[in-house]
């Protein structure tokens, strides 16, 4: 019937929609400075906030910087981070751990492998650490994007509620695609957790998660050419019928 009609058009039409925003998702490193509505930015936090989460605790706070906000805490870590360091100085202690204690096969050369290959359309030759270390401190400039998210946490709540959160960051880079908008998620900025909780006043019980870049990425920077690999189906998936 032409109602039934309609229906599949419809679907095969959202489908589509939905797959195009997930694979045209990728992280920006190089964004225009091109302004992003604040409606715009809180209808994305709004259809983002439909994300599950158990017993419907919805563990995510946002705190959205442009202007001056984004600026001054950009300058606050990058003096941190370009400052001298003692060559016995401790490391600074992130607001949690993010990345394995040890390495192992296949996570470690899938690193490497994005680590080159980036470094490698910058130009960055291997060995040259203050390209590198100035690549990375672009982390927290938020890549130029004109919108730099903050996320956090309360400290009480559990893996569960991590594991939420993680939906949600992804319900926003998707409805920020779906929006003609490009974004980064940036582990980064946990390293520089104390500075972040001095400028945005965060209470004592609220932890960063991470940090996210929002705007429209710049198509003439080489840096946006990269394009990471995916394992196929068959790499990490079982398919058990009895």
């Amino acid at each position: 019937s032409r109602a039934v009609s309609k229906q599949a058009s419809e679907t095969h039409s959202a489908r589509h929609a939905v797959d195009a925003a997930i694979l045209s998702r990728r992280s920006i490193r190089a964004f225009l400075p091109t302004p992003v509505a604040r409606d715009e930015i809180a209808r994305i936090l709004e259809v983002a906030a439909r994300a599950p989460s158990g017993a419907n605790m919805q563990p995510w706070k946002v705190y959205v910087l442009s202007g001056e906000a984004r600026l001054r805490l950009s300058r606050r870590i990058l003096a941190a981070y370009d400052a001298p360091k003692a060559p016995d100085a401790p490391a600074r202690t992130a607001s949690y751990t993010y990345y394995p204690r040890q390495w192992t096969a296949p996570f470690i050369e899938r690193r490497r492998k994005i680590g080159l290959d980036l470094y490698q359309l910058l130009g960055l030759e291997r060995g040259d650490t203050a390209g590198m270390a100035a690549q990375h401190g672009r982390n927290f400039q938020f890549f130029d994007a004109p919108v730099g998210l903050i996320f956090t946490i309360e400290r009480v709540l559990e893996q569960g509620s991590w594991l939420d959160y993680g939906m949600f960051l992804q319900n926003i880079m998707l409805a920020a695609r779906a929006r003609g908008l490009d974004t980064c998620p940036q582990a980064a900025f946990i390293h520089y957790h104390d500075i972040i909780r001095d400028e945005l006043g965060l209470p004592a019980s609220e932890m960063v998660v991470c940090g996210m870049a929002l705007g429209h990425a710049d198509p003439d920077k080489v840096e946006n050419r990269l394009n990471t690999e995916r394992e196929p189906v068959s790499g990490f998936v079982k398919f058990m019928d009895v």
